[in-house]
């Protein structure tokens, strides 16, 4: 038996109600639309769930891989050897005068939606960003002038070991947190918001909502931003600068709305996402010097 089929034995054992999926095409869990299958997915609805995978994995030595709503995320068109562990089933959410506490897999979208509902400012700028908190703390997502840096102040983790503790070091930075490295998963983070009035919450929100829809191609799957911002530059412009918009490998497109996007035009492969990213690094290089780097997670 191999160790996939073992896990998976094991943990119908320890933990019955916890859902799994063998051989699971990644295409359905990634904004993208593009994956081949991973060979054990588990579906954790709560902590106690989530618990159990990693401490049943760590007892056959492997390695999870931790995703929320895979919004940042491209994975191999021939698929993964990978345990992934999806916590999009875990979204309860405490609102406690003005802090927030919420799992990991609640959306962003839903996240600033009930803070709203509850008064609170400070997560209008997550409102449209299609991602998890669990995925947005990792990477420290933000958009608009507004990040999650700034309205974080707590996050209880699960270590590799199946412990439990609350994180003493968040180490934010651009698209960086202590959880970048992927060796913790979050479960649940802390938001200190501030009084707001809900009519004007929702005129930022819906202000917000149109200029993505102005700006950004939202008709075509993509994973957001393909490039982190250069220091001195915005990736956009560059691409942009250089004529690449609408370049296209196979179904993958450089986006002729945004240049920062690259998107799955129909059928497009995580092999032609890739080619496109490489010949766009190339030459904007070689047009003007920078290095552009990958904003998207690439599964291996």
């Amino acid at each position: 038996m191999e160790r996939f089929e073992q896990l998976a034995k094991r943990l119908n054992e320890v933990c019955p109600g916890l859902e799994l999926r063998p051989f699971e095409p990644m295409s359905s869990h990634t904004s993208f639309h593009i994956g081949g299958p991973a060979r054990l997915m588990a579906l954790p609805v709560d902590t106690e769930q989530a618990v159990c995978a990693v401490r049943a994995a760590a007892e056959l030595g492997i390695t999870p891989f931790f995703m929320g709503n895979g919004s940042n995320l491209l994975v191999p068109d021939e698929g993964v050897e990978q345990f992934i562990i999806k916590t999009s089933g875990m979204k309860g959410c405490v609102v406690e005068g003005t802090a927030v506490t919420a799992e990991c897999g609640i959306t962003l979208a839903r996240l600033a939606v009930l803070a709203r509902d509850a008064g609170l400012t400070g997560l209008e700028f997550a409102h449209g960003i299609p991602g998890s908190l669990g995925g947005a703390v990792t990477m420290n997502a933000g958009a608009y002038d507004g990040e999650m840096a700034q309205v974080v102040v707590g996050v209880t983790c699960l270590n590799a070991d199946g412990s439990v503790e609350q994180a003493e070091e968040f180490d934010f930075a651009y698209r960086h947190s202590a959880f970048s490295d992927g060796r913790r998963m979050i479960l649940s983070a802390r938001m200190e918001l501030a009084p707001g009035d809900p009519v004007a919450v929702t005129a930022r929100m819906d202000e917000l909502a149109v200029r993505r829809r102005d700006k950004q191609p939202l008709e075509y799957p993509s994973a957001g931003s393909m490039f982190k911002r250069p220091v001195g530059h915005f990736a956009a412009a560059l691409i942009d600068r250089c004529g690449l918009k609408g370049l296209q490998v196979g179904g993958a497109q450089v986006s002729e709305k945004h240049a920062g996007f690259v998107v799955n035009r129909g059928g497009a492969t995580c092999a032609d996402v890739l080619a496109l990213v490489e010949q766009v690094r190339r030459k904007v290089h070689e047009a003007t010097g920078v290095e552009l780097e990958m904003e998207v997670k690439v599964l291996d």
